[in-house]
This record gives structure tokens, C-alpha cells and sequence, in this order.
């Protein structure tokens, strides 16, 4: 019979004491199996019950445990709270000047991971943050302290960054508060000044020149003092250059304030006339225009460097209207800056030569597919310059397009996230926040040689333009802009409240600057419009291209051929390939021919024996895409790569040659770049297909073919582009020939479309010596594919390369006729005179009155060569111009005039080719062939007809 409570836990308490453990555990066997306990246990639970303190025990252990669950539940998640803040701070932070004032995001809130402040403030500081300051005591401190790192006036995106390092390195920056700058009472006062002239200078103009366009930086004018602290930096750390990009807003206050342009010359441009005063440009600013002149808001400028203590120069890049296509033309400059190219072999790149700082505006920025492309090419070998500077100029609008319907990801900087730049937004109202960021960037580059992106977030002050009303379309975001003040303002305004300034102190800034730019208008020597006479093209340009000399020696000819068949040492080329290239060995003997790869690898060697660095860059341009060049050689067992210009003892210039990335617009802006600023360089860019030049329309209509007349900016760069019919299709068939020759005017370049190895070799090396010239300008060559680039009728004999020069008008090969007798005179250029030369060997018909001529240079036209050509015919009846492309294409209307001009009474002028069409080519090879073969026959055969143009 069970005992009484009272007995049983006088009973028990004997027990309680170092045997409950084991109690404890026959306890839980008897609910078990009560066979299973001890016989002597069992009867004591069976007499007495339980134990009473046993059932506490129990449950004080499991309050216990659970206890702890619950708490380390809570550490986990104000864990995954401390995390979130620094990935997601910036959904909260104070980024924008007006609009998105109050942002909230719950992924920062406590409650959203079950805690609330009581749980914060139970926890340790350091369990959650274990570099957390002295002053940070426990986990709600931790959150606000965080906060006020990630979620203030400027916050941070790095955690796309896969480098554990570099995400350490910005981490600890952060959260050590040194991440904003810790400036003097001076500094501070001497960064208002700052903002109040470049506001100053803005209010100037807005009331003088009223209604002018001028794409005011109001609103983003700490961007003035950011770009201020790469200059000094990089003075310190004696960078020779900044190469600057931008596109119009705010480009005339970093003119002013940072590439130093005097006032008053900005002042001219608004009176139309810049052949007054500002040509040429005086002391250490260099400012180029060219004799068309462009608008004030794309013209660039250089700043050199002045005293023993500055060795930076600072280049702002002239940019058209098509925005962000600078930007590979910037990185082209610094890469340039970068190279040594005084030695044979890759050239030695110093990325600390040049710094390049790139400003894009947001609508651009994500808008714009050439942004990627060149940020693409920021961690390639042949292209990266070890790190840019973006800004990203944020007013918040796309002209009058709203962000929600103009890019698909909440900021406009998240396509860098692609290519794990680091990213600092930041308050354009907060101008020690901005300067703070650009530190960081710069020290990064610095540090790890990468890019790195700020979002400044500012607002525009007046429309796309001060000539448009953003009223109209964006009301209610311009009621709160018409409300802001100024950064100065804001500026002024922290700093009279910390007791720093006085009011009268800022108001005497402003007073002073508006003195300044007033007396600088007022003493100008001509305030009203005046005669603007357009500047003349200079006369280097009009001379003739004939006066270099081109040919070579013929033993220093074969030295360099035999230099280009050694192999390192120990190197396994690939068999089949080597027993190619030695057919090469005997193409300058007697009997042998120079094919195209031949032809071509002896002009660049001939020109690095000159001491001309050359760089070759395109898709898949080491081999070829015809495999023709073979110009890197890649070891079969071990993969090394060797390329056979980089042996060659004659050599006293770097080769660079380059696989470019897929890309055609952002390598070939690049490209132009690099010879812009490596004047010295011949620098050749190769389209794997013609046609692929397509994708580069804006590089070649705003920078290549008009540069030098709209900004006095020269190149001398080579676009190989291969063209030819072959039976392939619209869109391997045409380099779109037409497009060159329509902007071809005032000798902006030149464009070829030779027929032999010779041909080439002279017309490259022709080019080589314009380099550094006044006569320099780009050069265009259409050159052959695959069915005529083994074609031995374009190979040239060693006499060939040994004498003469190029020829811009080339007699037809083969075809001996009595110029007397010659009645038909026909005229073309590339492949179809190929196919011609062939049609009439097979023939046999004389052809005695047939005469043929090749237009190798189609501009500059040759028209004095051809008259006189022309005068040596006295029974020519009709001229008649061949090719393949289609009528409405090719050269046919631009080689129309000149023809006509050229006839004499009775002659008539003909047209032979495809007719007009919307697709180049056809994609059915037999149909290709019958209508090539056509053209041919109508060309040698006067029965078969023509389109006449009497």
C-alpha cells in the first residue's frame, strides 16, 4: 500500500544528494519496462511513487533546455539582422536629395527576425560584431551603430564581390568609421568655397546667357570636388595622367574648375563665334577644335601638368550626343598612356601611368549596351588599364523618361554588379560623403587594380536642357526640386549650425564669386555676336598621299621572312600547321609568290624593323578568321603561345596582338582611343566579318570619320574589314563599302579595296609613315575571305615589295591591249576584277579592245591618275564600272560623279552589278553563282549590255 506524500518524500530525500543521477535513469527505464529496473528500485517505485524533487528536476532541465534553444534562436537571427544590414543597409539609406525621402525595408527591421530590443539588449556586442567599437556594448547597439554605417547618406553594395579579400578590406574600412573623411575646420570651409564657385559660376550663366543650352551640373556639384580629390591623389602618388569621359551635363563646370578653362573662353562659345578668341588655346590649356567646330557641351580639353610638384596631366575626352560611346575611348587613352612600347614583344604595362575616371548618367549608364561591353573588357589582358573611376551623374530622370520606365533593376549602378564592381551610393547634398567615396574608390583601385562605381545621387535643377520644361512631365518631382535649396546652401547651413561659419561669411562667398565672373564678362573684348568664318581644313590633308616611300631591299626582305619561320627552342608547333607556313620560306626566291598571310606578316615586321610599335587587335585575330595569319603560335604540349614577330632580332618596337572580345562597338571606340593618344603606334583593328562593323556604326560616324574636322582630333588607325561575294549571305557577303564612301569627304580618310599581297604591304606601310603627321588619318581596307585569300592571283612576286609603291589605280593583270585599239575601258574594285582576270584567261576571245583598270584607293579618288589613263585612249567609246554589290550599295554612287566628269564628248558611262536591293546578298550559293557569273560576262562581253548612265 503506497505510503502518504509526506512519508514518500521523507522517504526520498535521503536519496536526493549524488544518487539522483542514477535515480534519475532507473526512473525513466520503470515508465519503460518495469521489468527492466533494478528489483530493489522497483519496489521502492512501487511503494513509494515517484520522487517529488525527481518530477522538478525534470521539469527545471527541460525549462532550462529550452531556455537555451530559444536563445540561441535569437542569436542566430539578430546574426542574420547584423548581415542583413550590410547587404541590405542601402534600402534604407538617406541617398536622395528629394523624392524617396523616408525609405523603409524590413529586411533591416528586428522584428522581421523575431527580436525585439529587450532580446538586443541582452546580447553581447561582441557575439554579434567581433571588431564592434568600445563604445558599442550590446546587440542594440550593434544595429544602430551599423545603421548608421549602411543606412545614412552613404551606403555601400559589395557583397557580389567574390573576393574575400577585397570584401574584408571594404568591411573593415566601413566598420571602422574611417569610411567618411574626418575633415579640418579649413577643409571644410575650403569645400564650401568650392561648391559655392561652381554654383556661382552655373547662376552666372543661367543669367547672362538666358534660354542658352548648356546642361547645368546643378544639382550634382559635389561631383566638381569628388573629381577633385583624384587630382590631388593622384598628384601625390605621381600618376601622369586622368583621362576623363562624360557626357554633357556638368561638363562645362569640370572644364572650368578642373581642366582650368579660362572663363572668358567659355564665355566666347555662347556667342557663336570660337575663331575669335579661342583659337589657339594659350598657356598650359590645350582645348582642339577642328574647322567644323561642334557644339560647347562636346568639346574636351587637356590640362597640363605645371610645376615641379605636379607630374598629372588631366585629359577630358570631346564626346558627341551618342552617350556613354567614350567610355572605350577613354580606357583606349589610358591603356596607351599605360604601354611601353619601345621594345620588341607585348608591350610592358605601368598601370599606375594612367588613371581613367568615367562619367556616365544614369538613364545611359544601364541604357546603353556599349556600358557593358566596355566594362566587360575591364579585366582582359590586351585591355585592362587596372581599374576606373565611375561616376554615375544620378538626376533621377532619362531626358523625360521616369526610372520605372527606364530600367528594369531598382538602381541604375546594378549592371556593375555583373562584372562585381563595389558600389558606394551616395547624397549628392552631403558633399563630405562624396569626397569620403571617392577616397575609397580611389584607394581600392589602388590597392586591388579594379573598378569601382559611386552612384551620386543628386537631381537636375532645370529640364534635360535649360531650354526644355520638365514641369510637363515630371510635376510633382519638380514642386519638390522648385522647394530645394542648393548643396551650397545645405552646406552652409551644417556648418553654421556646428558654429563653423556665420551667415555673412557665406554670403560674402557668394557676393565675391558672382564680382569675379562679372568683372572676367565685363573686360572681354567682344560681347556681341560677331562674323563666324568657318576654319580651313588644313592644307596637309589636300597633299598628295604618293610621297612616301614604301618599298624594301630585297635581302632585308628575305632576312625578315626567315626571321619570321624561328621557333624558340624546345617549342612543339603544331605539324600540320608548320608545314603551311614553310611554303612561306621560298616566297621570295625567284618563281615564287607572296600569298596574302606572306605579304601581310612581312609589312608588320618591316615597319617594327622601322621602330613602329604596332597593335592588332580583333575576333580571333591571332589566327585569322580565314586562318591565313597564324601570327601566334600555341605549343601542342604545353599550350604556351609564341608569336613569331615577338623572334624577330630586327624588331625595335613592341607587337601587341590581341583576341578582342565579342564586341564591335566598345573594342573598336577602344581602339581609336589607343591611337589617339599612341600617335606613334599603328594601330590595326580587324572585323571578323565585314558586315560586323555594323554593330561599331556609332564609333565610325561620330569619332573615327569626323573627329579630326569637328575637334582637330587625330588618328591613324587601320579598320580591316573583309568583303567579298562568296555565295554566304546577306550578312557575311558586304563590309557595307557604301557607308565609307558616304562619309568620306575633305580627307577625313582613306578607303581601299586592294587585289594583291604587294598591294597591301605598301599600302600598309604607307600608312605606318603618316603616323605622328599632319597628314595622318584613318584608313579603311576591304579586305579578301577565304576563297581569295589563298587565290595565287592576288600573291605577288618579290619584285613586287622591292620596288615601287602603292598604286591607287592598278592595271588588270594579264590583259595585254593596244591602248589605241581599246574601246571599252572597264573600271572595279576587289574580288569580281579577281573573277574577271580569270573569266578572260579561260576565254578565247582576244579582248584586243578591252581595256581594265582596279581602283585600289576609292577615296581619296584618284581622279588625276585616271584622267590621265583616259588621255592615253583616243578611241574609247564607254566607261563602264563593275562590281558585285547591289546598285543602291557598294561604290557605284560615289564613283557616279567622278566618272561622268571624266567622259568626253561621246563616251557613255555604264553600270554593271547586281540591281538595287534591300539585302546585300543572296543566301542560296547557285543562285550567288549564276547571278556572279552574269556580271562577269556582261563586263567582257558588249552584247550582253549594262545599265547605261549617258
Amino acid at each position: 500500500m503506497a505510503q502518504s506524500e509526506e512519508s514518500n518524500e521523507r522517504f526520498w530525500s535521503e536519496f536526493h544528494g549524488p544518487n539522483m543521477g542514477y535515480i534519475e535513469e532507473q526512473y525513466d527505464l520503470y515508465k519503460e519496462d518495469p521489468e527492466a529496473v533494478d528489483p530493489s528500485i522497483k519496489q521502492m517505485f512501487n511503494e513509494h511513487g515517484a520522487p517529488q524533487w525527481l518530477s522538478h528536476a525534470n521539469d527545471s532541465n527541460q525549462a532550462v533546455q529550452a531556455t537555451s534553444i530559444n536563445d540561441v534562436k535569437k542569436l542566430t537571427s539578430a546574426m542574420k539582422l547584423v548581415e542583413a544590414i550590410r547587404r541590405f543597409g542601402h534600402l534604407e539609406a538617406d541617398i536622395y536629395p528629394v523624392g524617396l525621402k523616408e525609405r523603409k525595408s524590413e529586411l533591416v527591421e528586428p522584428a522581421t527576425y523575431g527580436l525585439t530590443n529587450e532580446d538586443l539588449l541582452n546580447m553581447p556586442a561582441n557575439w554579434l560584431w567581433e571588431k564592434a567599437p568600445s563604445k558599442v556594448e550590446n546587440g542594440l547597439d550593434v544595429i544602430k551603430e551599423l545603421k548608421k554605417y549602411y543606412s545614412g547618406t552613404i551606403t555601400f553594395e559589395y557583397d557580389h564581390v567574390n573576393n574575400d579579400e577585397e570584401r574584408k578590406w571594404l568591411l573593415d574600412l566601413i566598420e571602422s568609421g574611417k569610411a567618411r573623411l574626418d575633415l579640418s575646420k579649413d577643409e571644410k570651409f575650403q569645400l564650401l568655397e568650392r561648391l559655392t564657385h561652381v554654383e556661382g559660376f552655373e547662376s552666372f550663366l543661367q543669367k547672362t546667357f538666358v534660354g542658352q543650352k548648356r546642361f547645368s551640373i546643378e544639382g550634382l556639384e559635389a561631383m566638381v570636388p569628388m573629381l577633385d580629390q583624384i587630382v590631388t591623389y593622384a598628384r601625390k602618388d605621381k600618376i601622369e595622367n586622368i583621362m576623363m569621359g562624360m557626357a554633357h551635363r556638368g561638363r562645362l563646370a569640370v572644364l572650368a574648375h578642373v581642366l582650368g578653362k579660362p572663363y572668358d573662353k567659355i564665355f566666347s562659345e555662347f556667342h557663336h563665334s570660337p575663331n575669335k578668341e579661342l583659337i589657339p588655346s594659350e598657356g598650359s590649356m590645350g582645348i582642339n577644335y577642328g574647322w567644323t567646330g561642334d557644339v560647347k557641351y562636346h568639346y574636351g580639353a587637356t590640362k597640363e601638368p605645371v610645376g615641379d610638384e605636379n607630374h598629372t596631366r588631366i585629359r577630358l575626352a570631346h564626346n558627341p550626343s551618342h552617350l556613354e560611346f567614350v567610355n572605350p575611348v577613354v580606357e583606349g587613352f589610358a591603356r596607351a598612356a599605360q604601354d611601353d612600347r619601345s621594345e620588341s614583344g607585348y608591350p610592358k604595362q605601368d598601370m599606375n601611368k594612367a588613371i581613367p575616371v568615367v562619367i556616365h548618367g544614369d538613364a545611359a549608364f544601364i541604357g546603353e549596351g556599349v556600358v557593358a561591353e566596355t566594362l566587360n573588357m575591364s579585366g582582359l589582358p590586351g585591355y585592362s588599364t587596372g581599374g576606373s573611376l565611375h561616376i554615375i551623374a544620378n538626376n533621377l530622370v532619362g531626358y523625360t523618361t521616369d526610372q520605372v520606365d527606364g530600367r528594369s533593376t531598382r538602381y541604375a549602378s546594378d549592371l556593375a554588379k555583373g562584372f562585381e564592381i563595389p558600389i558606394i551610393h551616395v547624397n549628392a547634398d552631403d558633399p563630405i560623403a562624396c569626397v569620403s567615396a571617392m577616397k575609397i574608390a580611389y584607394e581600392y583601385r589602388q590597392t586591388f587594380h579594379k573598378d569601382f562605381l559611386i552612384d551620386l545621387v543628386g537631381y537636375r535643377r532645370y529640364g534635360h536642357n535649360e531650354m526644355d520644361e520638365p514641369r510637363m512631365t515630371q510635376p510633382d518631382l519638380y514642386k519638390k526640386i522648385d522647394k530645394h535649396p542648393t548643396v551650397a546652401n545645405v552646406y552652409a547651413k551644417v556648418l553654421e549650425d556646428k558654429g563653423l561659419i556665420n551667415e555673412n561669411e557665406f554670403n560674402e562667398l557668394k557676393k565675391s564669386t558672382e564680382a569675379e565672373l562679372q568683372e572676367i564678362y565685363n573686360s572681354m573684348k567682344e560681347n556681341e555676336t560677331g562674323k563666324c568664318n568657318p576654319m580651313p581644313m588644313p592644307e596637309a590633308l589636300t597633299n598628295g598621299l604618293d610621297q612616301f616611300e614604301t618599298a624594301i631591299d630585297v635581302d632585308t626582305l628575305k632576312a625578315l621572312n626567315k626571321g619570321l619561320m624561328q621557333r624558340p627552342e624546345g617549342f612543339n608547333s603544331n605539324r600540320k600547321l608548320e608545314k603551311i607556313l614553310k611554303r612561306r620560306e621560298n616566297a621570295l626566291e625567284e618563281g615564287g609568290k607572296a600569298d596574302w598571310g606572306t605579304g601581310e606578316a612581312l609589312a608588320y615586321a618591316s615597319i617594327l624593323q622601322d621602330g613602329i610599335p604596332i597593335r592588332l587587335t580583333g575576333q580571333d585575330t591571332e589566327r585569322g578568321t580565314f586562318a591565313h595569319r597564324h601570327l601566334v603560335l600555341h605549343d601542342v604540349e604545353t599550350n604556351d603561345k609564341f608569336s613569331p614577330m615577338h623572334g624577330l632580332k630586327e624588331s625595335k618596337a613592341s607587337f601587341d596582338i590581341r583576341n578582342s572580345p565579342l564586341s564591335e562597338a566598345g573594342v573598336l571606340g577602344y581602339e581609336y582611343g589607343y591611337s589617339v593618344q599612341a600617335s606613334n603606334t599603328l594601330v590595326i583593328w580587324e572585323a571578323q566579318f565585314g558586315d560586323f562593323a555594323n554593330a561599331a556604326q556609332v564609333v565610325f560616324d561620330q569619332f573615327i570619320s569626323a573627329a579630326r574636322a569637328k575637334w582637330g582630333e587625330k588618328s591613324n588607325m587601320v579598320m580591316l574589314l573583309p568583303h567579298g561575294y562568296e555565295g554566304q549571305g546577306p550578312e557575311h557577303s558586304s563590309a557595307r563599302l557604301e557607308r565609307f564612301l558616304q562619309m568620306a569627304a575633305e580627307n577625313n580618310w582613306i578607303v581601299a579595296y586592294v587585289t594583291s599581297s604587294a598591294q597591301f604591304f605598301h599600302l600598309i606601310r604607307r600608312q605606318a609613315a603618316l603616323r605622328n603627321r599632319e597628314e595622318a588619318r584613318p584608313l579603311v581596307v576591304m579586305t579578301p575571305k577565304s576563297s581569295l585569300i589563298r587565290n595565287q592571283r592576288i600573291a605577288s612576286e618579290a619584285e613586287e615589295f622591292t620596288q615601287g609603291k602603292f598604286q591607287p589605280i592598278r592595271q588588270q593583270p594579264n590583259l595585254k591591249v593596244s591602248k589605241k585599239n581599246a574601246k571599252r575601258l572597264l573600271i572595279g574594285s576587289g574580288k569580281v576584277m579577281v573573277d574577271i582576270e580569270e573569266a578572260i584567261e579561260h576565254s578565247e576571245e582576244k579582248f584586243d579592245w578591252l581595256r581594265v583598270l582596279r581602283l585600289e584607293q576609292i577615296y581619296p579618288f584618284p581622279k588625276k591618275e585616271l584622267e590621265k589613263e583616259l588621255k592615253a585612249l583616243p578611241n574609247l567609246e564607254e566607261i563602264v564600272w563593275v562590281q558585285e554589290e547591289p546598285k543602291n550599295m557598294g561604290s557605284w554612287d560615289f564613283v557616279d560623279d567622278y566618272l561622268r566628269d571624266l567622259l568626253q564628248d561621246g563616251q557613255k558611262l555604264r553600270y554593271i552589278g547586281r540591281p538595287d536591293r534591300s539585302a546585300p546578298a543572296v543566301g542560296v550559293p547557285n543562285v550567288h553563282k549564276t547571278e556572279q557569273n552574269e556580271i562577269v560576262q556582261k563586263a567582257i562581253n558588249p552584247s550582253k549590255g549594262g545599265d547605261s548612265n549617258e
